[in-house]
């Protein structure tokens, strides 16, 4: 494989909220060089804020609403990091972000252990085979018993576990962690900006003795044979089939363990893996650039109200003003300033291979999620599906004054995924479908901050969305004259019908059974 692809690692970092995935982005950011001071989640006015938390709202709340995506150098590898909000309201976002990945890193609260988004994350991992690791956190504070919590994440996670690093203490009493893949001893001293020391130590010798205190050099040795007895050995084929997966203890706050999972990490992670088009698999290493989009953020820089697309580049060389085929479109496009980031700060950049994450100016809304960009070939990557949403509200304009200013601003954030917007046939008035209620407010927010715009909510009482298609022309027909006050469109025209009950909903499968009714996009 070409050596440029080779060293890249793109990979994600999800889990429940709260348990720490932007903390952990950035010491990986600061191992990286890439920022001098490690910013914190919650802000005030000293502190620095998180640098992939760059929204406003996300700085106020102190939660991710967007995938951030992060690129820097490490060692000899190139490293693309996208850090997803773990919210459950934006769990679409990460759902798209993971078709995005090679690999993923879950973060667990050793406190909490596995919490509902964290099996449902692990899912869709399962569904890819994406392979991940596990960085068990916040052990500066007190928590389970280690060996329950493995138990636990083998049970709820439905996938084996190994260890690679071993805490001693925890809490007030915690003293460091072993690795055990390095088999070196790293000593715990709180401090969220430097890096703790590394002593090459003996487990049999005198020496852990003096360095963590008798009884906790008893406790260590004999967790390790325990250890030994119970799980086997660790073996790379076994994660990267996703298989097993390595876990490693630490406190991302304080910047411990974090350096052993970064090492580790980029040693043993996959390098670019192909990807499944409708017509074929695409190889990383082949010459021909192909790529999709996965993403779309409006208002990256809010002076000049631009949107950007994130393709990722699936196989060959993507370069910076050369003519590639918009598949959807069926149009040639160049790119004059194609960007790579660190959260909101971009770079131009020249090339990008595969593995990396491109973004491409949207001007004129020219993308939508899921589209192919190649050389030339017709390809389609599948697998980027919008669910059928739950929460449904009518959006009407607060001030009419800036109907043009609303209208922009919603096209703009369905454009991406955010939320799912219908246009009722029977009296043309507008629905916003979510996931969940926080969206509401995001969405609400970013209209008044980004756009001028403002928006009010009235309730809407729907059960599901699903859209309806059918051979049956006539029972189609039919169908739509007895719903006719529930049937919409979206924005690409398809019929939705809007259940206002789950009853109604059964009913409808049952008496028209040459309908079929889609609970997602992707049909």
């Amino acid at each position: 494989m070409n050596p440029e692809i080779q060293r890249r690692r793109t990979f994600a970092i999800i889990s429940h909220p709260d348990a720490g995935k932007t903390t952990l982005t950035e010491k990986f950011l600061l191992f990286g060089g890439q920022i001098q001071v490690a910013g914190a989640v919650k802000s005030n006015k000293i502190r620095k804020t998180a640098t992939s938390d760059w929204m406003e709202i996300e700085r106020q709340r102190g939660i991710s609403v967007s995938t951030s995506v992060m690129e820097f150098d490490y060692q000899d590898y190139k490293i693309n990091i996208l850090d997803t909000p773990g919210h459950q309201d934006f769990a679409e976002d990460t759902f798209r972000t993971l078709t995005a990945v090679d690999s993923a890193i879950i973060v667990v609260d050793g406190a909490k252990g596995v919490e509902t988004q964290t099996r449902k994350l692990m899912e869709v991992c399962r569904m890819r085979n994406t392979p991940v690791i596990i960085f068990v956190n916040k052990l500066d504070r007190e928590g389970r018993d280690p060996f329950d919590l493995l138990d636990e994440l083998e049970q709820e996670l439905h996938i084996g576990v190994c260890p690679l690093s071993w805490p001693i203490g925890q809490g007030q009493k915690f003293r460091g962690v072993y690795n055990i893949y390095e088999q070196q001893l790293n000593l715990f001293t709180p401090d969220k900006q430097r890096v703790t020391e590394k002593v090459a130590v003996d487990i049999a010798s005198a020496e852990l003795d003096q360095q963590v205190g008798e009884a906790h050099a008893e406790q260590l040795r004999s967790d390790l044979e325990l250890l030994e007895s119970v799980y086997d050995p660790f073996a790379v084929d076994d994660y990267r089939a996703a298989r097993r997966a390595p876990v490693f203890f630490g406190s991302a706050l304080n910047n411990f363990g974090v350096q052993e999972l970064l090492d580790t990490f980029v040693q043993i992670a996959p390098s670019p893996q192909p990807t499944t088009a409708e017509e074929r698999i695409v190889e990383p290493d082949e010459k021909p650039f192909t790529g999709f989009v996965f993403k779309i953020t409006a208002n990256i820089d809010p002076n000049h109200r631009s949107s950007i697309a994130f393709c990722k580049v699936c196989s060959g060389k993507f370069e910076r003003n050369t003519p590639y085929l918009h598949v959807r479109q069926g149009k040639t496009i160049r790119f004059s300033s194609p960007v790579q980031f660190m959260a909101q700060r971009k770079e131009t950049v020249e090339e990008a291979w595969a593995g990396d994450i491109v973004g491409l100016p949207n001007t004129g809304n020219t993308f939508k999620i899921g589209d192919t960009l190649t050389s030339g070939e017709t390809l389609h990557f599948r697998g980027l599906p919008s669910f059928s949403p739950e929460l449904f509200k009518y959006i009407e304009n607060a001030d009419p004054m800036r109907t043009k200013q609303l209208e922009r601003g919603i096209q703009q954030l369905m454009d991406e995924g955010v939320a799912q917007l219908f246009v009722n046939e029977f009296n043309n008035r507008k629905i916003i479908g979510t996931v969940g209620q926080l969206q509401f407010e995001v969405i609400q927010y970013r209209l008044e901050h980004e756009y001028n715009a403002l928006c009010r909510w009235e309730p809407a009482h729907l059960y599901k969305a699903c859209w309806i298609s059918s051979d049956n022309e006539e029972q189609l027909q039919r169908f739509r004259q007895r719903k006719y006050q529930y049937i919409a469109h979206d924005r690409e025209g398809r019929l939705v019908f809007l259940a206002d009950s789950g009853y109604v909903l059964q009913m409808a499968q049952e008496d028209f059974p040459d309908i079929q009714f889609h609970f997602n996009s992707d049909f």
